[in-house]
């Protein structure tokens, strides 16, 4: 839509209108970035004052409360029920977490997936009761430099067996 003032008649004719108008949309387009810069700004300082009060003022912290540990039992594979066993099987190609109740116990099962090469043990770091939930951490360690190993597929997990509770199990 602009046109220099040699192609135009009326522009040619008016040489210095056609600079002011220039001058004018350039201040123009200007004042406009420089509002979406102080709108943005105005938007960053309420979103960093006004979002502590929107989320709340209470002190909130990411701990756990932790209200005891729990005795647990690490069960061998044949003493594995046979419906959790089953279950296990099913899902021991790739990493799992689950949880089974029998009648008289709560087991906590994780499986670290296939492994390429046997020499795999896992250790269970933390196991305790927290104010909403049991707490589990459990850590795969890998074969030790001087372990012999075979160069089968295993597909390593872990079964727990505590006491019967009604809570759900966080898995860490």
């Amino acid at each position: 839509m602009n046109q220099s003032p040699s192609k135009n008649p009326c522009i040619s004719a008016f040489p210095r209108a056609y600079t002011l108008l220039n001058a004018y949309n350039a201040r123009a387009q200007e004042r406009g970035t420089m509002r979406d810069i102080f709108r943005r700004i105005a938007l960053c300082l309420c979103c960093l004052f006004c979002l502590p009060a929107i989320m709340g003022c209470g002190e909130q912290s990411g701990e756990i409360t932790k209200v005891k540990d729990l005795d647990y039992t690490v069960v061998e594979e044949a003493d594995v029920p046979e419906q959790l066993l089953t279950l296990i099987n099913k899902k021991k190609q790739n990493t799992f977490c689950l949880t089974y109740k029998s009648e008289d116990a709560y087991y906590i099962c994780q499986g670290f997936g296939t492994q390429m090469t046997s020499g795999y043990s896992i250790a269970v770091d933390e196991l305790f009761l927290g104010s909403n939930a049991i707490y589990i951490k459990n850590t795969l360690i890998g074969p030790g430099k001087d372990e012999l190993v075979t160069q089968n597929a295993t597909h390593p997990f872990i079964v727990v067996k505590i006491e019967l509770m009604d809570y759900n199990v966080v898995f860490e």
